[in-house]
């Protein structure tokens, strides 16, 4: 009677033991097939990124992970501070592998003859003509000094005078079309932009209407206000009787 006891416990147990090692059998195949794969560490995409986006805020949408081996390419990346000034050539999508084709120059996703628009920053364009943008002679990534005239009503205490004043300091020129041919430079001269130009500038949203409102019912005036220009705060108004020193 005591042996059957005996031979029961020891049956009871070393079924214990075998779900045991069975578990922890199944518990580590991921991990010993994941090791017989040649794990490598890769940098995988956690969310949508659009294109366009830079290295910096690509940071917090990747995160390192193991994969095996066979499906990481070969570019893939596990770092991004070789990448510093890079930004993202087209949209990526959760669960892939970050690959160096996928990083790129921003010069190389814009337009010719345009520069990238600042975070937060929306573009408006107005016509003007060259005497009024510095003879033509800005190009996209000019820095601007917008001014603002109307014939009357600009000013509360004289509102039936003309005025004009500069409205913003170093406005960034995104893109300069020409609507029009140059003319034919004189002898020993060049040639002069001839003819409606377009200007577009990146403002913040409550300036693009300024500047859409001083474009219809006034006029716009446009210096070359590079980064380092003075500022001179507030702006003051200038009217007929301050023309003269």
């Amino acid at each position: 009677m005591k042996s059957r006891l005996l031979g029961g416990v020891a049956a009871v147990v070393l079924a214990l033991i075998g779900a045991i090692l069975v578990f922890s059998y199944a518990l580590n195949a991921d991990a010993r097939a994941m090791a017989g794969l040649q794990p490598t560490d890769v940098l995988v995409v956690q969310k949508s990124v659009p294109a366009g986006t830079t290295v910096e805020q690509l940071q917090e949408s990747v995160t390192l992970e193991k994969r095996p081996a066979g499906s990481v390419p070969t570019s893939a990346l596990t770092e991004l501070d070789t990448s510093a000034g890079t930004v993202t050539a087209a949209d990526l999508v959760p669960g892939e592998a970050l690959v160096r084709q996928r990083l790129v120059d921003p010069a190389t996703l814009q337009t010719p003859g345009s520069v990238p628009i600042p975070k937060g920053l929306q573009e408006v364009t107005f016509a003007l003509e060259p005497q009024r943008m510095i003879g033509g002679n800005i190009a996209a990534g000019s820095t601007v000094g917008l001014f603002a005239s109307f014939d009357k009503g600009a000013l509360k205490e004289h509102p039936n005078e003309a005025s004009t004043q500069r409205v913003f300091h170093k406005v960034l020129v995104t893109r300069l079309q020409r609507a029009d041919a140059a003319t034919e430079p004189a002898e020993g001269g060049q040639a002069l932009p001839a003819g409606t130009m377009l200007v577009t500038a990146a403002v913040k949203d409550h300036d693009a209407a300024k500047i859409v409102f001083a474009s219809e019912f006034g006029r716009i005036w446009l210096t070359n206000e590079p980064k380092n220009a003075t500022e001179d705060n507030p702006p003051k108004p200038v009217r007929i009787t301050e023309v003269y020193p």
